[in-house]
């Protein structure tokens, strides 16, 4: 087996105890967005979706509207993407100019996420923060 990069190892005094088990719901959550059309149930659908954050981290869609087809052709797009040398990933990595794009350095408790994403905007045009400094207000179009 390969060394695993330091950076995604958790130091032994942050760990939790290896026979913690957390609270947390059995199931994952599950969220109709149809009920979005319904414009006194929106403050439930927002509530159940920041509980499901807080307590899971995400949440499964149901009811969203996306055809299959659509959805097949994005995941294949994606893995087909994800699956390019890192050299080609790079050359859309996200930065503070270009705030959407390839991104492989999040992280969660100072510890690298074993994960890559890719930030887009899906609407045209899209209004972004000109940069990430708090007291820039400037907005720029993507």
């Amino acid at each position: 087996m390969e060394d695993i990069d330091p950076t995604y190892i958790q130091p032994p005094e942050h760990r939790k105890d290896s026979n913690f088990i957390p609270n947390q719901p059995e199931e994952i959550r599950v969220i109709d967005l149809s009920r979005l059309d319904d414009p006194e149930d929106v403050q439930n659908v927002i509530s159940e979706i920041g509980d499901a954050c807080e307590k899971w981290g995400f949440f499964q869609v149901i009811n969203h509207g996306v055809p299959c087809d659509t959805r097949h052709r994005v995941e294949k797009t994606a893995r087909m993407f994800f699956n390019l040398p890192m050299e080609e990933k790079l050359k859309v990595k996200r930065d503070e100019v270009n705030q959407v794009g390839y991104h492989d350095g999040e992280h969660t408790i100072n510890i690298k996420d074993w994960k890559e994403v890719f930030d887009i905007n899906i609407k045209d045009p899209t209004v972004i923060h000109s940069s990430t400094d708090p007291e820039d207000e400037g907005l720029r179009l993507v």
